[in-house]
C-alpha cells in the first residue's frame, strides 16, 4: 500500500471515531424516544427517569470527548517557558525563520526556550491542520547549550519538516490526528465517574487501533522530516545531531540529579541563573567520550509502542546513506547555539523564574564551592553518625572506670542527638585499641535483618566497609573544620573535597589497618598528628 493510500485509510478510520460518538448519541436518541412513547407504562415512570439519567450522562461523556478532540493543540498558557520575541533575541528568530524558509513554512508565531532537551513546534487545531491555525516554537536552552549553531538548524528543519507537504497533506492530518486522539483519551480518562470510564474503554480500543495502523505514517513522516533537515543543514550534520542528542539529554539528567539538586537536602540553591545554567559549565569540562559516558548510566525511557519515531540508529543510518553533500567544504564550525543569545545569564536566570516553584524560589542561595563544602559535610556527619552512636553505646555498656565522666556522658546521651557530646575520632580510636570493634561495636552498627544473622568473618566483611565510611566521614569533618580540606565543585567529576595530599595518599590504607580483624590505629593517629596543606581531590 503507499503512503498516499495508507494516510487516505488513516483520515477515514479518523472521520470513524467521529462516527462511533454520532451512533451512540443516535441510539441514545432512539432508546429515549422509545422508552417515553411505547415501551414504558405509566405505572413504571421511574424506569423512564432512570433511563434518561444514564443516556443524558452518556451523551454528556460522549459530548466532552468531541469537544476534547476538536480543542486538541489549542493554545493556551505555557508556564515552565520564556517567551523570547525577534527584538530580544534578533539572531536565534533569524534562525528559526530560514529554517521555515527552507522547509516551505511559515515561521512560528511565538518562540518559547524550556528546560529540556528537545524542540517542538505546535500549532492551534483548526480540522486538525486543514486550516492553518497559530504556531509556538519551543526550544530547550539545555539544547542550545549542546549542539552547534550547524546541527541546530538541521533540528529546526525536521521540527518544520513535520508541517511540509510530504507526499500528501493527509500525511499531516495523521500526525494531528494521532496527537488529537491521545488529547481524547487523556480527557476520557480523567472522568470521575463510571460512566466516563465506560465510554472512555470504546474510546481507547479505538485509540489503540488507530495508532496501530497509522504508525507507518507517522514513521513515514519522521523519516522525511529527517531528509528534509539534511538538505538544509547538510548530512554530516544532521548525522551529528541525531547522536548528541541522546548523550544530551543523559548529561542534562544526570546535572539535574548530581549538581542543580546538589542542596536539595539542605534547603538550598545554586546561585540565580545558575539552576539550569550550570549545564554549560558541565558541558565546557566534559567533551567527547567523557560526555557520553555519563547518558550511558542513564537508561533512556523505553519508547512508547506507538512511538511515531523509528530507532535512532534507523535514522542516522538512512541519513548516512543519503548522498554527499553538494556544497562547497567548509571548515567545521564549533559556535555553540548558545551564541545566538543576547544577554544569556538573564535568559537562564529568567527560565528559573518561570520553572521553580514559589517555595523553591524563596531558598537560600550559596555560590558553588560552598555548596560543594556544605553537602560534603553534611554526607560526612551522615556517614560518621551510626558508628558514633554504636561506639557511644559501646562504651556505655562497657563502662569500668566510675571516674570516665567524659566517656559515661557521651554514652548516655547516645543516640538522642547531641553531636558534641558524642565520642571524637580519637575516642573512636581509643575503643578499637581497647578491642571493643569486633567485640562490641560491630555489633552495634545498623544492618538489615538478614545480615543480623552473619557471624564470624561474614559478619565482619558485612559490616566492615560501613565502619570505614563512618571513619572516613569523621576524617572529612576534621580536616574541613581545620582548614585543611577545600570544596570542590569538580564539573569533570563528583563534587567533594581537596584533602591534603597526604590523606589522599595513606588515608586509605590507614583506615583499612584501624578495621582490620586485628585493629591497628597506629597509622591513623600519625596521619592526624602531620597534616600537610598540599591539596589532593577526593570525591565527597
Amino acid at each position: 500500500m503507499t503512503f498516499r493510500l495508507r494516510a487516505v485509510r488513516a483520515f477515514a478510520l479518523l472521520l470513524g471515531f467521529f462516527l462511533i460518538g454520532v451512533v451512540l448519541l443516535s441510539a441514545m436518541a432512539v432508546l429515549d424516544w422509545l422508552v417515553l412513547t411505547r415501551l414504558v407504562t405509566a405505572r413504571a415512570a421511574w424506569v423512564e427517569g432512570a433511563v434518561l439519567t444514564v443516556t443524558v450522562l452518556l451523551a454528556a461523556a460522549i459530548l466532552r470527548g468531541f469537544f476534547a478532540f476538536l480543542r486538541a493543540g489549542r493554545s493556551g498558557p505555557v508556564p515552565h517557558a520564556v517567551a523570547v520575541t525577534p527584538m530580544e533575541q534578533p539572531e536565534l528568530w533569524e534562525q528559526v525563520r530560514a529554517a521555515a524558509e527552507a522547509t516551505g513554512q511559515r515561521p512560528p508565531d511565538e518562540l518559547y526556550l524550556v528546560a529540556e532537551v528537545n524542540a517542538a513546534v505546535t500549532e492551534q487545531s483548526r480540522l486538525l491542520g486543514l486550516r492553518p491555525g497559530r504556531r509556538r516554537m519551543f526550544l530547550g536552552l539545555p539544547l542550545l547549550a549542546g549542539l552547534t549553531v550547524r546541527q541546530l538548524r538541521a533540528v529546526l528543519a525536521h521540527e518544520f519538516g513535520h508541517y511540509g507537504n510530504l507526499d500528501t497533506r493527509l500525511g499531516g492530518l495523521t500526525m494531528r490526528g494521532r496527537e488529537a486522539l491521545m488529547h481524547t483519551v487523556e480527557a476520557f480518562q480523567q472522568g470521575s465517574t463510571q460512566l466516563h470510564q465506560a465510554i472512555g474503554a470504546l474510546y481507547v480500543g479505538y485509540a489503540r487501533m488507530y495508532l496501530r495502523t497509522t504508525q507507518s505514517v507517522a514513521r513515514h513522516q519522521e523519516l522525511a522530516a529527517d531528509r528534509m533537515a539534511a538538505r538544509y543543514a547538510g548530512r554530516e550534520a544532521t548525522a551529528a545531531a541525531l547522536r548528541t542528542i541522546p548523550v544530551l539529554d543523559g548529561a542534562y539528567t544526570h546535572y539535574l540529579e548530581t549538581y542543580a539538586a546538589i542542596g536539595g537536602s539542605l534547603g538550598v540553591l545554586p546561585p540565580v541563573g545558575e539552576v539550569h545554567g550550570g549545564f554549560r559549565r558541565l558541558l565546557a569540562a566534559r567533551t567527547g567520550e567523557r560526555l557520553a559516558a555519563l547518558s550511558a548510566g542513564h537508561r533512556p525511557p523505553r519508547p512508547h509502542k506507538y512511538d511515531s519515531h523509528p530507532p535512532m540508529a534507523e535514522r542516522i543510518a538512512l541519513i548516512d546513506k543519503l548522498p554527499a553533500d553538494d556544497r562547497p567544504d567548509q571548515p567545521a564550525d564549533e559556535t555553540v547555539g548558545l551564541s545566538l543569545l543576547h544577554d544569556s545569564d538573564r535568559v537562564f536566570a529568567a527560565l528559573e523564574a518561570c520553572t521553580l516553584s514559589p517555595d523553591a524560589a524563596g531558598l537560600r542561595r550559596m555560590s558553588w564551592d560552598d555548596l560543594a563544602m556544605a553537602r560534603a559535610i553534611t554526607d560526612a556527619e551522615g556517614w560518621s553518625r551510626p558508628l558514633r552512636v554504636a561506639v557511644a553505646r559501646a562504651l556505655r555498656s562497657s563502662a569500668h572506670d566510675a571516674g570516665d565522666t567524659v566517656t559515661r556522658r557521651q554514652a548516655a546521651t547516645a543516640g538522642e542527638g547531641a553531636d558534641d557530646l558524642l565520642p571524637t575520632l580519637e575516642e573512636i580510636l581509643d575503643a578499637f585499641d581497647r578491642s571493643l570493634l569486633w567485640m562490641e561495636i560491630a555489633d552495634r552498627m545498623p544492618k538489615p535483618d538478614q545480615a543480623a544473622r552473619l557471624f564470624g568473618s561474614s559478619a565482619r566483611n558485612f559490616i566492615r566497609p560501613r565502619i570505614f565510611d563512618g571513619l572516613a566521614g569523621m576524617v572529612h569533618l576534621r580536616l574541613a573544620a581545620s582548614g585543611h580540606a577545600k570544596p570542590d565543585i569538580a564539573w569533570s567529576g563528583q563534587p567533594g573535597l581537596i584533602l591534603p595530599e597526604s590523606w589522599e595518599k595513606g588515608m586509605d590504607d590507614a583506615i583499612d589497618a584501624a578495621v582490620a580483624d586485628t585493629p591497628d590505629t597506629a597509622p591513623l593517629r600519625a596521619l592526624l598528628a602531620t597534616p600537610t596543606a598540599t591539596p589532593s581531590r577526593v570525591p565527597a
